[in-house]
């Protein structure tokens, strides 16, 4: 069977680090090698570059079309490109994935969608592949939310969770037409890894716990470095939670170096908590990569802020963290939430900590109930009427405690404490200096884009907005 597996253009980029995170659909190509390995002709398109739709449906023709939808601010797009497809091929079978789609598919229940998945696509995508194929409904097929006559109904769950190595490694392959443009923060071009699924701890403003049932998968330590050796210079390793296991980490970092794998760069994900305490396994990772960055989740420069999104961590391990990771010569990037219903108290106690800790090297997120964690579903009731392009976690979507004025007048004297701030400390010369001269004219662009997170008009003007601006 020929099958389109489609990354939409997410659209809503224009605040925050989005521009910075140009990456391979990973998930997509996990899909795709399970399908060739059950004897089908998946053809992966990134349209965020390119040739559009039409284009690719008429050279492939596919029996199976299946649209990533990642996040909730891309849910306007999927249904956009939904109707697109159900438009050039009526009589294609629809189905559409991803994180977004399972935690929350309410809003991708259409005519023009077959069917969303619910699980692990690698699982589910072949399944329903085969059916079709033998002409068998797709209510026989696990993990799947299905168009009836009588409105969407879920299929029996599957079994069990799927056993990682039973995944075959990404087919790369059907993205190499793109490989020069993907790309993470100044780094290009750049390879996506994932070495484990799921989360066990609990934050409230996040969904990946929720949808592994705080299950934790990991792949083994043979896959993860043939995984890596087959990747270029500039890695980020997708995992929520890296080093957690730490038997099985220093395995893995041991492994690559015995077989002689290092890279330029490398940017993995991890906990305070956790790498507060594991400074010999800091050691044995430090020399996999020539600069190696670690991106945390720091939420709160106050043990209460931590405990308001049940971070199960207090502020003193941040600081152990990150006073561990610059003793090793690891690059510190974080991460901190910004409450609407913060005073300006706690924005001047934010910035304090920043300073006193030289975090510049940092996001300011809006503290956003995305679809599919608690937060959410203990205000829905408050967020009726929001559009989905707000849910970038750089709209307010509902009236702050400050009033919107002060409030994104304060929100935007934080992002200037951060690197990208042209005005600050690094300039565009400063910049310059880390990228090869081909790449400096995208991340020139990438800099100058990002100066409007230092711009309360330019928030100000998209905070009334009902529809996402053109």
């Amino acid at each position: 069977m020929k099958i389109l597996l489609i990354r939409p253009d997410p659209g809503n980029e224009r605040f925050g680090l989005g521009p910075f995170f140009r990456m391979e659909p990973l998930g997509l190509e996990y899909v795709a090698q399970a399908l060739i390995a059950a004897g089908h002709e998946p053809l992966i398109v990134d349209l965020r570059f390119g040739r559009g739709l039409k284009y690719w449906m008429r050279k492939h023709r596919p029996a199976l079309v299946g649209i990533s939808c990642m996040h909730a601010l891309e849910y306007d797009q999927v249904v956009e490109l939904a109707t697109q497809v159900r438009r050039l091929s009526p009589s294609v079978f629809l189905l559409v994935g991803g994180h977004a789609a399972a935690v929350y598919p309410k809003p991708l229940e259409i005519e023009a969608i077959d069917a969303l998945c619910l699980d692990d696509g690698e699982e589910v995508a072949p399944a329903l592949a085969q059916a079709l194929a033998a002409g068998r409904s797709p209510a026989s097929v696990p993990a799947l939310r299905i168009r009836t006559p009588d409105g969407f109904v879920n299929t029996e769950p599957l079994g069990e969770r799927t056993c990682l190595d039973l995944v075959p490694l990404p087919a790369r392959g059907l993205v190499e037409r793109y490989r020069r443009r993907y790309h993470c923060l100044i780094f290009k071009p750049a390879w996506v890894i994932e070495t484990s699924r799921g989360c066990p701890y609990r934050c409230s403003f996040c969904s990946v716990w929720q949808l592994n049932e705080r299950t934790f998968r990991e792949r083994s330590v043979a896959a993860v470095v043939d995984d890596f050796a087959a990747c270029g210079p500039h890695v980020f390793v997708a995992d929520d939670l890296f080093w957690y296991h730490p038997a099985r980490s220093r395995e893995i970092a041991r492994a690559l170096k015995q077989r002689g794998v290092r890279k330029r760069w490398l940017l993995v994900q991890s906990r305070c908590d956790l790498v507060a305490s594991q400074a010999e396994l800091l050691e044995e990772w430090r020399d996999v990569a020539q600069d190696f960055d670690i991106f945390f989740g720091m939420e709160s420069a106050s043990d209460d802020g931590l405990d308001g999104v049940a971070k199960d961590a207090p502020v003193e391990a941040t600081v152990k963290a990150i006073e561990l990771a610059r003793s090793l010569r690891y690059g510190v990037v974080g991460n901190f939430l910004i409450d609407p219903d913060w005073g300006q108290e706690q924005f001047e106690e934010l910035w304090s900590f920043v300073a006193s800790h030289d975090i510049t090297r940092t996001g300011f997120t809006l503290l956003t109930p995305l679809p599919g964690t608690e937060l959410f579903a203990s205000l829905e009731h408050k967020l009726a009427g929001q559009p989905w392009f707000k849910y970038d976690m750089h709209h307010l979507l509902w009236e702050p405690r400050l009033g919107a004025k002060r409030f994104f007048e304060l929100y935007a004297e934080t992002w200037k404490r951060s690197v990208l701030n042209l005005s600050g400390p690094k300039s565009l010369t400063a910049w310059a200096r880390q990228v090869r001269p081909a790449h400096l004219p995208v991340v020139a662009r990438l800099l100058f884009q990002t100066q409007r997170l230092m711009k309360p008009s330019a928030y100000l003007r998209e905070h009334a907005m009902k529809t996402a601006p053109r």
